[in-house]
């Protein structure tokens, strides 16, 4: 594999010389290679420094046949040294994992560490990677399980060492905030049957509490390790009540973090979290009985106002002059009544008159009156002459009766 490539120059030619900045990139250059990023090695520390500023400077070591030895040296920001789980030291044989990079002041080159780990815990690594995932698959950590906390526990049950400063931390807080009830499961917090104490002191628990809290103060990934234990994990996820966990520092997670309803950094703060703060709770039944009695005499206040407005109503002098008001609107309502019927009824009078006179003068009976007949046969009434033939009978009707009459001879105009 070719990494560069450069022009052969022509037979007889010299070379042109490179800077010292030009050979330093191509030299960079070389470790971009893939084989030397995101790589893992393990070695013995040695010449292990931790700078004022938090950077670390060290050597990864390797004895060889003999009396030699293969060394290279590294370099660990500050900002990669803070989530360190152990104290480093000369002679301890670690597991790194970082790139190589040239140092182009010192023209050198030396490995970047961005993790470090104390050797034979990488197996352990892998497994709690492996459990992660089974679980995962199995809904312990699925967001929709978390419960809320209760409000106001009766009691808290604390599973942790019974040794330590961690009981001491959470009674003093719970005394001084919100004194209730702490019942202690005791448990081993670490070695090789830890996972089976802990999961068993959850389970002693159940119906005794209304919330429990997982505590342990801090450690390195070895000593946490038990509570990335399954066992451990489906013990909380199966607890009835809420589970709050307080196992290591903020930059430690263990699946048992992940599988609580809440996670605390301290236990000290997971004490604060499951029981409330009886100053604020003073504080806020102050603000809720300022906001009631204001409420309460306001609506007194409105209720006189009410009742005086009642009164003043009500009041016979007011009551009759009142009731005299009403009586002169009815009278009033009533003349305006009597003559918009009036006006209607003699308009609707004249009109009548109007349409009996039509009506009247186009009358049959007023044709009659005046001197003309109607010729009737066989009860219809006879409009032409043509429908009339010698010897017929018809009938004649005058205005004030009728005749019968037979034709003697029909002429036509």
């Amino acid at each position: 594999m070719d990494w560069f490539y450069r022009d052969e120059p022509a037979p007889g030619t010299a070379r042109e010389p490179l800077s010292v900045s030009a050979l330093s990139t191509i030299i960079a250059g070389l470790f971009e290679d893939t084989r030397l990023q995101d790589i893992r090695v393990q070695g013995e520390l040695t010449n292990y420094t931790h700078h004022a500023r938090g950077h670390r400077y060290f050597s990864l070591s390797e004895k060889g046949g003999g009396n030699t030895a293969a060394v290279i040296r590294c370099v660990m920001w500050r900002s990669d040294a803070e989530h360190l789980s152990f104290t480093p030291e000369d002679g301890k044989a670690v597991v790194v994992t970082g790139s190589v990079r040239l140092y182009a002041p010192h023209g050198s080159y030396q490995l970047q560490v961005k993790e470090m780990q104390p050797a034979g815990i990488g197996e352990k690594y892998l497994l709690v990677e492996k459990w992660k995932k089974e679980l995962a698959q199995e809904g312990c950590f699925a967001p929709k399980r978390k419960r809320e906390l209760p409000s106001f526990p009766a009691r808290v049950g604390v599973v942790t060492s019974e040794t330590g400063a961690v009981i001491h931390d959470i009674h003093t807080v719970i005394s001084r905030r919100y004194p209730v009830e702490i019942i202690i499961s005791p448990t081993a917090v670490q070695g090789e049957t830890a996972h089976h104490e802990i999961a068993h002191a959850i389970e002693r628990l159940v119906g005794r509490v209304d919330v429990v809290i997982v505590a342990r103060g801090g450690g390195s990934f070895e000593d946490l390790f038990p509570f990335n234990h399954p066992e451990v994990v489906r013990a909380i996820v199966a607890c009835p009540v809420p589970v709050v966990s307080a196992i290591g520092h903020e930059v430690d997670v263990t699946l048992s973090d992940l599988a609580a309803d809440m996670r605390a950094a301290t236990p000290s703060a997971a004490a604060e979290l499951v029981v409330p703060d009886r100053k604020v709770l003073r504080e806020w039944l102050r603000s809720q009985k300022s906001q009631m009695a204001g409420a309460l005499v306001s609506r007194i206040e409105r209720a006189l106002s009410e009742v005086s407005d009642l009164r003043d109503r009500l009041r016979p002098q007011r009551f009759c002059r009142r009731l005299e008001e009403k009586k002169q609107n009815t009278v009033d309502l009533s003349d305006r009544l009597f003559r918009a019927v009036g006006t209607k009824c003699e308009r609707q009078r004249h009109i009548l008159a109007e349409m009996s006179a039509v009506l009247e003068g186009r009358s049959p009976r007023a044709i009659l009156l005046r001197g003309y007949c109607v010729a009737e046969k066989e009860g219809k009434v006879v409009k032409s002459v043509l429908a009339l033939k010698k010897d017929d009978r018809i009938g004649i009707r005058f205005y004030d009766g009728r005749s019968t009459v037979c034709v003697e001879r029909v002429e036509h105009d």
